[in-house]
This record gives structure tokens, C-alpha cells and sequence, in this order.
């Protein structure tokens, strides 16, 4: 991705670290289009950062069609999208009352890009250079005990992103992954105040630098990302995994 010249598609980017990227891509001269369900907010966010904005459910398939169609139509030089749309919820298998809950984490986790990735491939490949860029997470490698679904979905991220680099060499378009580390959001309650979790701001400018610095980088990994995404590959994951359990607040058995 170039992140001064690029038209780029970021569909959940009204909060969190979707928005902090689109404020810093728009900052730096690429053309920035949000997308969200909430039309109010929308208009609030295109007025205060330039933004372009469409609606979109990403949980919807007919939304997500109308949307990218829409995107297309109204920027056709459209370089990049960033799969940000996510939940993060907590659940407890013990029962069957998770059902829900984790088919609503599948839902938008894994079939929201999934169908996002169907909708704007035709488009990317026929660009000079094209851009899926994906969102998992640090818990794809080593699993937080509360969310099991979301630990689950983001590891599927992480291999069909492995997995689509490899077909989609030799076309143009790239796949760079985005992997957080918890950050200072609102995507679990009380995760705002986390002080182990890593500032959205300090996250966002590091996220920059490491796209700057390499555009066509497979993966984004901040320094305090490293910790999970290596666990395995140190011979330490057994470690790791009890101190997250341990020093994570949503980690605390119930």
C-alpha cells in the first residue's frame, strides 16, 4: 500500500483503530472512503476528516454487494481495502448458551471478509497495484481464555491470508496482514482503561512507520505484538499463554 497516493476502502473504521488509520492515511494525502451502518455517524466523521463514507452491514451480504458496488462506481481508482470490521466478545463453552454468540463472532469475523475479499477482488486485480489488507490479532497464536471464537477467528485470518498471498502472486495485488496486540479500544468492555494494553495512538503511528517502511510487507507486527505472534517458534507458548491468562483482566476465571 502507498499511504500518500492510494484510494483505500475501510469498512468499520468509525472507532478504534479503523478510524486512527483512516485519520493518518487521509493526513498523509491518500484518499480515505469509511464505512459503517450508522449514516448519522458517518456524515459526523466525513465532516470533521474529509472522509468519504458508505454504508455498509458487513454482516449483511446483499449490503456488502450494494456497498462495494457503490465503492467502485464512485472511486474507481479504489487501490486498497483494509478488512477492519470485527467483534470481540466473551463466551463460555461449558454450555450451549455460547451458540449465538460465537455464530455472530463467525458471522463478522470470518464470513464479513470472506465476502468483502469476493466482492472487490475483480476490481483489485485490474489496478496497476491492489491491496486486501487483513486484521487478525496477537490471540491467533496464543489464545485468550474468555474468547475462544474470536482467538479461533482471527487464526483464520491469519491462514487464509497466508493461504491468498499465495494465489494471488503474480497479479498485482498484495495481502498484508495486520496483527494487534491488545490495544486501548472499546472492542471488550473496560479495554479503553487496560493499561496492559498497548495506547490506540502509540499502536496507529508504529502501524504507519512499518507500512511506510515496507509497503509490501506480509505482516505488521508492532514490537509488542512479537511476544504472542512468536510464542511458538521460541519454544516459550506454554509460558506465554499463562501469562496472558494470568495479567489480562479478561482473563480472570469466573
Amino acid at each position: 500500500m502507498n499511504t500518500t497516493t492510494d484510494t483505500v476502502f475501510i469498512p468499520g473504521a468509525t472507532s478504534g483503530i479503523g478510524l486512527a488509520l483512516a485519520q493518518r492515511l487521509q493526513e498523509r494525502g491518500a484518499t480515505v472512503i469509511i464505512g459503517g451502518r450508522r449514516q448519522e455517524l458517518l456524515d459526523d466523521l466525513a465532516a470533521a476528516y474529509g472522509f468519504g463514507t458508505v454504508r455498509i452491514d458487513t454482516t449483511d451480504p446483499e449490503s456488502i454487494r450494494t456497498a462495494a458496488d457503490e465503492v467502485i462506481r464512485r472511486w474507481p481508482e479504489l487501490d486498497a481495502i483494509v478488512l477492519m470490521a470485527g467483534i470481540m466478545v466473551a463466551e463460555d463453552w461449558r454450555g450451549p448458551a455460547f451458540l449465538p454468540t460465537a455464530e455472530s463472532i463467525v458471522t463478522t469475523n470470518v464470513l464479513g471478509p470472506i465476502r468483502l475479499i469476493a466482492a472487490f477482488t475483480e476490481h483489485l486485480q485490474s489496478r496497476p497495484a491492489g491491496t486486501i489488507m487483513t486484521v487478525s490479532s496477537g490471540l491467533a497464536s496464543v489464545p485468550l481464555r474468555p474468547t475462544p471464537t474470536y482467538n479461533a477467528s482471527k487464526a483464520f485470518i491469519h491462514m487464509l491470508s497466508e493461504s491468498i498471498r499465495l494465489q494471488f502472486a503474480g497479479t498485482g495485488v498484495t495481502v498484508t496482514e495486520i496483527v494487534p496486540p491488545s490495544v486501548r479500544t472499546a472492542l471488550l468492555p473496560g479495554q479503553e482503561d487496560n493499561e496492559q494494553a498497548m495506547p490506540l495512538d502509540e499502536f496507529a503511528d508504529e502501524v504507519m512507520d512499518l507500512l511506510e517502511r515496507d509497503p509490501g510487507a506480509h505482516e505488521i507486527l508492532v514490537e509488542r505484538v512479537k511476544f504472542l505472534r512468536f510464542a511458538e517458534a521460541r519454544g516459550d507458548y506454554d509460558t506465554v499463554v499463562g501469562i496472558v491468562n494470568a495479567t489480562d483482566p479478561h482473563a480472570a476465571a469466573d
